[in-house]
């Protein structure tokens, strides 16, 4: 509790944020359902969002190390509340995936900012469990944000303004009440190549994760109207799906911060790869079934992420923190671009059970790439290398060997 104590106010801020942007992927969706965009309009839009997430993984190193957390964070907190009111003043496809583009290159940004501040603030030996707490209020957030749209109802301004509001509330806690004192990270040029080059398993990690939870978080609210659901049943639907993911955050990330990382995120990828069957084989259109499989699916693929994350950071130095932010980021949006609008295509064409043998098969594939990953790498942090490293030097017979040589090529 002591290592997560200075990190209280940003996880409240987050928590905010979170929420208010996990309501408008959800919104979007239904929203331009009732205004009568297409099922693949509507995967554009979302791809659009993606597409400046992934803008913005190119230069948030650079800013960030320009202006620092703080004023990063309230800059785009800023732009992105702006963006969604101007969403609500333009109703056409064209201009919300300008706009969507626009938020993700915003949220992008954030979440940069807020991985790095919290990987800079944590050590390997508690990593994971702060992660798995950070989705925990991702999800308790997103999860709640869900009800407010059978609430107030999917049309006029009302929830555009919430969540304009959310966006701009989560500046307080970080302005007035966060001591954490992030230091500004050391400039570093962004290397896809580098990331790579410290976590293969990560970066395609990320990528199927994007492929898969892009497409449930946009494409989700698609597929359970389509399924037929009603407007409050489908805030239900998603919701399951994401408060799943907070049943097995904190335990799967205490299970890696023990074994090796790469065996609990197989474990966890079969797990949804099996969901998915679940939802396409046995669900049908039952909403109990499908509400059922969504909330396994949710509590194996939505903690996929961290663990990446995770296991990346291990093998990471600390002027490398930022670098995995962005880069893992990156590689998280090239499938967010692909799988919404792949998803809402597949959809149109062979209708909505086909959405989840979609993300089954990215699961298994996954699994089998990390299986393959295990057995070219063994999965040693830097600091456990570094530690063995100098237990080596220091060890009684290595300390002989070394006194030897220096006498023999004193002679």
């Amino acid at each position: 509790m002591l290592a997560i104590r200075p990190l209280i106010p940003l996880l409240i801020a987050a928590g905010i944020l979170l929420a208010g942007n996990g309501l408008q992927g959800t919104f979007v969706a239904i929203r331009g359902s009732s205004e009568g965009f297409s099922t693949v309009q509507i995967g554009a839009i979302g791809a659009g969002y993606f597409l400046g997430f992934m803008i913005a993984t190119l230069v948030v190193s650079r800013m960030l190390q320009a202006v620092g957390h703080i004023r990063l964070f309230s800059a785009m907190a800023a732009i992105a509340a702006s963006g969604t009111l101007i969403m609500v003043l333009v109703v056409d496809p064209l201009a919300w995936f300008a706009l969507r583009m626009l938020m993700g290159f915003c949220f992008a940004c954030l979440f940069a900012t807020v991985d790095s501040w919290i990987n800079s603030g944590v050590s390997n030996e508690n990593r994971a469990k702060v992660l798995s707490i950070y989705r925990i209020i991702d999800i308790a957030g997103v999860t709640g944000s869900q009800f407010l749209i059978p609430y107030f109802g999917s049309d006029g301004f009302i929830i555009f303004a919430i969540m304009a509001i959310m966006v701009t509330i989560s500046m307080v806690p970080i302005s007035l009440a966060d001591r954490s004192n992030p230091k500004t990270p050391a400039q570093v040029s962004f290397s896809l190549k580098t990331v790579w080059r410290i976590s293969p398993t990560a970066c395609i990690g990320c990528i199927a994760i994007g492929l898969t939870g892009a497409t449930f978080r946009l494409v989700g609210p698609v597929y359970a109207q389509s399924i037929g659901m009603t407007v409050a049943s489908v805030a239900t639907f998603m919701s399951a799906g994401i408060l799943g993911g907070a049943v097995l955050q904190y335990p799967l990330g205490w299970l890696s911060d023990k074994y090796d990382r790469r065996a609990v995120l197989i474990v966890a990828t079969l797990g949804a790869a099996a969901a998915g069957l679940f939802m396409t084989l046995v669900a049908g259109n039952d909403q109990n079934l499908n509400i059922l499989g969504i909330f396994m699916f949710g509590a194996f693929s939505l903690p996929l992420y961290s663990l990446s994350a995770a296991h990346a950071n291990d093998h990471a130095s600390k002027d490398e923190f930022i670098q995995i932010a962005a880069g893992l980021m990156f590689f998280w949006s090239i499938g967010a671009i692909i799988g919404p609008f792949a998803g809402s295509v597949l959809m149109e064409i062979q209708g909505p059970y086909v959405l989840f043998y979609f993300t089954s098969i990215i699961h298994f594939a996954l699994a089998l790439f990390t299986l393959w990953r295990m057995r070219a790498r063994e999965g040693v942090p830097v600091a456990e290398r570094k530690k063995f490293a100098m237990l080596l030097r220091t060890s009684p017979i290595m300390m002989k060997l070394t006194r030897k040589s220096a006498k023999k090529q004193q002679k």
